[in-house]
C-alpha cells in the first residue's frame, strides 16, 4: 500500500497534513511533524499537541494525510483510519523507539501516539508537471525562492494571524 515513493517522502520530510472531521462533519486540518513509517500499511505521528485532532479521531476515526515534498511540489494522498495509543497503552513502549531515537528532546513530550492503519496512497503532483516542467526545474525554482526568502527575512519573528 504504501510505496517506496510515499515511504522515503515521510521518512525525509516527517511533515503531514492531517484532516479530520469532528461529529458534525466540521473539518480540521492540522500539521504534525513527526510522522513515521512502520510498514506498508502503517504510519503514525507522535501526540504532543493535538486536541482537535484527537477529539475528532476519538468519533470519526476516518483521516487524510498530505505529504509533500515542497521543492519537487510531488506528494501523496494517505486515507487511513486513526486511533491513539497513550502512554499507558501496552502498544506504547513498541512504538516508541522511532521517535526517541529521531527525536530524544520530544519524547517527555509526548502524550502518546496516533497511529494511521493506511487504506489508500495516491499520488499528488503540481500541474506544472502537465505542462512539461521537470522535477529537477521545479527543485531549482523553490530552492532559489528559499533563498531570496530567507536574505529578505533574516532574522524576522513568525508574528500572530
Amino acid at each position: 500500500m504504501i510505496n517506496k515513493f510515499a515511504r522515503d517522502l515521510i521518512e525525509n520530510w516527517h511533515l503531514g497534513f492531517v484532516a479530520t472531521a469532528d461529529a458534525e462533519g466540521n473539518p480540521n486540518v492540522s500539521p504534525k511533524g513527526t510522522f513515521v513509517t512502520h510498514d506498508d500499511t502503517k504510519i503514525s505521528f507522535a501526540e504532543m499537541r493535538s486536541p482537535d485532532t484527537l477529539a475528532n479521531i476519538a468519533v470519526r476515526p476516518q483521516v487524510e494525510v498530505n505529504f509533500i515534498d515542497i521543492l519537487t511540489r510531488r506528494g501523496v494522498l494517505i486515507q487511513g483510519e486513526a486511533c491513539y495509543v497513550p502512554r499507558d497503552d501496552a502498544r506504547y513502549p513498541s512504538l516508541r523507539p522511532a521517535y526517541t531515537n529521531r527525536w530524544p528532546e520530544l519524547e517527555p513530550m509526548f502524550s502518546g501516539f496516533v497511529v494511521v492503519n493506511v487504506t489508500a496512497c495516491k499520488p499528488l503532483a503540481t500541474p506544472a508537471y502537465d505542462m512539461g516542467v521537470t522535477s529537477e526545474e521545479l527543485r531549482a525554482k523553490w530552492m532559489q525562492r528559499v533563498r531570496d526568502f530567507n536574505i529578505i527575512h533574516k532574522g524576522s519573528e513568525v508574528e500572530a494571524c
